[in-house]
C-alpha cells in the first residue's frame, strides 16, 4: 500500500516538503507551524501497488482556532519502536519519529 493526500480537490496532492510529511507506515499526514494556506479539505488516498487500485477516505477539514490559542502540553514522542526492525544487508531502512510539545 502507499498513501497520499489531497489537498481540497483532485488532483492537488500534498507535497512533502520541510513541514509536511506523509507517514508510509502508518498513511498519517503531519504538518508543522501551520500556517493560513494550509486551511481545507483533506483527504487520504489509499493505493494497493499490485492492483493499482485507490480508495479515498472522507474529507477532513483543517481549521484554524480564531482565538490563536494551542495550549500547552508536556513533549512526548508520538510513535511506539519495535524492539527490534529486521533488515536485510543492502536494503533501505526508514525509521519515523514524530515529537510533540511545547
Amino acid at each position: 500500500l502507499t498513501y497520499a493526500w489531497i489537498f481540497n480537490e483532485y488532483p492537488t496532492f500534498v507535497h512533502q516538503d520541510s513541514r509536511r510529511f506523509v507517514s508510509q507506515e502508518t498513511g498519517n499526514l503531519y504538518i508543522a507551524k501551520v500556517e493560513t494556506s494550509d486551511v481545507g479539505n483533506y483527504t487520504c488516498v489509499v493505493t494497493n501497488t499490485v492492483t493499482n487500485s485507490r480508495v479515498l477516505g472522507p474529507p477532513t477539514p483543517l481549521v484554524l482556532r480564531n482565538d490563536g490559542v494551542m495550549g500547552e502540553y508536556e513533549p512526548k514522542i508520538e510513535v511506539q519502536f519495535p524492539e527490534t526492525v529486521p533488515s536485510a544487508k543492502g536494503t533501505t531502512v526508514k525509521l519515523e519519529c514524530f515529537a510533540l510539545g511545547k
